[in-house]
């Protein structure tokens, strides 16, 4: 497999931010993390001081605010920082997708945390530990990621004990667990989700992606084999499907995947894969 192939699957097969975002946003993580050199730290000042409960150095390489962008989100800072407790939520949301809207996703994690650290309730949990999910797909180093890995379980299993019927979030946390000295808690995670949901999408991919990382080809194949049988619409499945089928030898069927991926799919991550692989194949 050439370089290009090998970034979509290599940054994909490491975290799984979401089933539909997937490989756009760790593919971007990874350019951040090969680019880091050209790019400036986050600073603890960005931070919200009643959630800086990470050490500093837990911050991601990104690109300096713009003098407008800097504005905004000091004007929602100062908006949130002034809230009585009635309209914290509120604005506290508000802080938090401004924080996303400049890429700042441990940040917004953290105002997250503290809406939940407030208002402890299922919702509040589940979306500290999503959003510390994202930040950790973005976590420029090991320690980095190590500390927010931990801050997503952490909250995840929060809301898990009030509800462990939440799925999507344990195969989330799943995830997490992959660059841990314990990676088979991850998989056994994903495999409770599966004996509860044998259809479930999330742990059926990221179980796919896993088996990838390892070179199961075969097993990766039935994963997502099993994903396009109750989700046909699925293109990064069918995406993932044709390099274990690549990797297996059965090169026409992997041709005609990419056929019907390539019409369909608008990520430019996995088209400019697909133009590599098709040059293999």
């Amino acid at each position: 497999m050439n370089k290009s192939i090998l970034l979509v699957v290599g940054t994909a097969a490491l975290l799984t931010v979401g089933l539909f975002s997937l490989p756009k946003g760790v593919v971007s993580s990874q350019e951040r993390k090969l680019n880091s050199g050209q790019q400036q730290t986050q600073t603890q000042a960005s931070m919200p001081d009643s959630a800086a409960s990470l050490p500093a150095s837990a911050g991601m390489h990104q690109q300096p605010l713009n003098a407008e962008q800097q504005k905004e989100l000091e004007g929602v800072k100062a908006r949130y920082a002034a809230a009585g407790a009635g309209q914290k939520p509120k604005v506290g949301l508000e802080l938090m997708e401004a924080y996303r809207k400049v890429s700042r996703y441990d940040s917004a994690a953290r105002v997250a945390e503290e809406l939940a650290t407030l208002d402890p309730t299922e919702a509040s949990l589940l979306r500290a530990g999503d959003q510390y999910y994202e930040a950790y797909g973005f976590a420029a180093d090991a320690q980095k990621s190590a500390a927010l890995g931990q801050k997503t379980r952490d909250l995840y299993q929060k809301a898990l004990d009030k509800n462990p019927n939440l799925l999507a979030a344990k195969a989330n946390m799943a995830m997490t667990y992959v660059t841990t000295e314990t990676p088979m808690q991850g998989i056994s995670l994903l495999r409770q989700v599966l004996e509860q949901d044998p259809t479930n999408e999330l742990a059926l991919f990221n179980m796919g992606l896993l088996s990838m990382r390892s070179n199961q080809w075969s097993r990766a194949a039935e994963r997502f084999r099993a994903i396009l049988a109750s989700h046909p619409e699925n293109t990064k499945a069918q995406f993932y499907l044709a390099i274990s089928l690549s990797e297996l030898g059965k090169k026409e069927e992997a041709k005609q995947l990419l056929a019907q991926v390539k019409e369909r799919e608008k990520d430019p991550a996995i088209q400019q894969a697909i133009r590599e692989l098709e040059k293999e194949l």
